[in-house]
């Protein structure tokens, strides 16, 4: 079974998957860089997302992750946190704290980076293709902060229940151990 019933890879027409970007539409109500006159088209970014400047991001972020996470970078394979952990959890993403994926998902896939073979739920990503380096691949981006955090394949052959391996950055996420979330007990 691939994403949005149909294999991801085959509907290559517009820059999301999953469909066209919604046509683009004109607010009067804005009082941003936009003018009436300069219609705003949809980014497939929802309108509660985290939105910072690149400023702020810089701030927050360290080096290595704004590069991933705001530059579309990628790490050294075998190199990251979270290559070959095999901690029970749940990750969030590193920019903003929203729940992208879970220990049950993760998978040995000995390609360096962590691989999952599901997302968390599919609203929590979002996909974009990416014709960069002169390859066809999926990005996956934060659907909360559109920030980068790897891409996903299909049909390698993987015995996952999806055929699919989300190729992640380490740098990209944060494991909150299972140990770690509401454990925490009242005392009497």
């Amino acid at each position: 079974m691939s994403i949005f019933g149909n294999s991801i890879f085959g509907n290559k027409s517009a820059g999301v998957v999953g469909g066209a970007p919604a046509p683009a539409t004109q607010d009067p109500a804005r009082h941003d860089t936009a003018t009436q006159d300069t219609p705003q088209q949809d980014t497939g970014i929802p309108e509660t997302a985290v939105r910072k400047s690149d400023e702020q991001w810089r701030e927050e972020l360290t080096p290595e992750e704004y590069h991933v996470l705001r530059q579309a970078g990628t790490e050294r394979p075998y190199t990251g946190e979270y290559w070959d952990t095999h901690t029970e959890g749940v990750y969030q993403c590193r920019a903003c704290g929203a729940e992208l994926f879970t220990s049950n998902e993760k998978f040995d896939s000995h390609c360096g980076w962590p691989s999952f073979w599901a997302p968390l739920a599919e609203g929590n990503v979002r996909y974009i293709h990416d014709r960069t380096l002169g390859m066809e691949r999926i990005e996956v981006r934060c659907a909360s902060c559109d920030s980068h955090l790897g891409h996903v394949f299909e049909g390698e052959g993987y015995g996952t229940p999806t055929d699919q391996r989300y190729c992640i950055n380490s740098v990209s996420l944060r494991l909150v151990a299972r140990d770690d979330v509401g454990d925490s007990t009242p005392e009497s």
